[in-house]
């Protein structure tokens, strides 16, 4: 078994996890305190004896180690230096930013999104910032995002739409573009909890915006904390370099058959078949992570009580084509 260089500190045990500080394989260091929830993830996976160190996507196992799991790399180091941030998208198809927002201004967003559900849905006593499932849906929820959820008003609020338009948002987009940017007018709220039916299925963007220019950025925004406990996001490793005849035998093993869009439900499939690794990253409030149109990436399914708040977010060159599509705001039942 590979190992897993998730932290630093003390010995690691046969899987690479040791203690609560953890770096990135470039060798750079993140020696602040995690969040409570989020050292209680690594406490759990100390104490797990390595043969049964699993995640789970879609309900279905993928063993957390190093021949299938290494780490996002952080490039808020390169922000003052353009030339090399492109460099380092260019070539490793994302940028992970540490701290690139304000975290009061991003739990402020999920404190709202949490307060516009019934009581019941959250367990009692705990704030909505906190965004902890009691393990009740509210009455007569609609599905996400479509009229009548609060996802869907709170993607058309003041709030929401102050936040996805921080300047520094655009700045970043027109940076790795090259060229004046516009934000897409789709923009996505993604939530899940324990319990949810789906995680994200393993896919490239591109796939979803095809009727247009492929010189796109999307920004994938946790609005909170988020590690793997909490469903966070995973990328697979150089994939964006793939071409799409490699992809195309990954569709052989999907729960969505007639959805030619997705690669597959199954990460396991996916990084056996490619012999590639998904990369992950615990992420704290502030964070981004800004990723191309080409490179494969899924989420993992909620296994804690806190809920996962994410956004979602693509910016094109506006001398490009854009896909209709994403001309309009977000609904869950768009169909896209």
């Amino acid at each position: 078994m590979g190992e897993l260089a998730i932290v630093t500190g003390a010995s690691p045990d046969s899987s690479g996890i040791s203690e609560v500080n953890y770096i990135n394989q470039a060798g750079g260091r993140n020696s602040a305190p995690l969040d409570p929830v989020v050292r209680g993830v690594y406490d759990r996976l100390r104490q797990t004896p390595a043969a049964a160190k699993q995640l789970t996507s879609n309900g279905l196992s993928i063993p957390f180690d190093g021949d299938r799991f290494t780490l996002l790399r952080d490039s808020a180091p390169l922000l003052p230096d353009p030339a090399a941030l492109r460099r380092r998208f260019h070539e490793d198809g994302y940028l992970h930013l540490r701290g690139a927002l304000d975290p009061d201004e991003v739990r402020a967003l999920r404190a709202d999104y949490f307060s516009r559900f019934d009581p019941v849905y959250l367990r009692p006593g705990t704030d909505p910032v906190h965004g902890v499932f009691s393990g009740q849906l509210p009455p007569d929820l609609p599905p996400h995002g479509w009229p009548g959820h609060p996802a869907h008003s709170f993607v058309r609020s003041a709030a929401f739409t102050r936040f996805i338009e921080n300047p520094r948002l655009l700045r970043l987009a027109e940076t790795l573009l090259e060229a004046p940017a516009l934000l897409l007018p789709r923009r996505i709220v993604r939530h899940f909890h324990r319990g949810s039916p789906t995680a994200t299925r393993a896919h490239v963007d591109f796939d979803y915006l095809d009727a247009g220019s492929d010189r796109l950025v999307t920004m994938w925004i946790p609005l909170g904390d988020c590690s793997v406990e909490t469903g966070g996001m995973v990328y697979l490793e150089g994939s964006h370099r793939l071409g799409h005849e490699k992809l195309a035998p990954l569709r052989e093993v999907t729960d969505r058959p007639g959805d030619p869009r997705p690669i597959s439900h199954d990460l396991f499939w996916v990084s056996s078949q490619l012999g590639l690794r998904w990369m992950h990253v615990v992420s704290r409030a502030g964070d981004i992570t800004l990723h191309n149109s080409h490179l494969i990436h899924a989420s993992l399914d909620v296994t804690g009580d806190v809920m996962r708040l994410s956004t979602d977010l693509r910016f094109a060159r506006r001398d490009d084509a854009i896909d209709h599509r994403w001309t309009i705001p977000w609904s869950g039942d768009d169909g896209n």
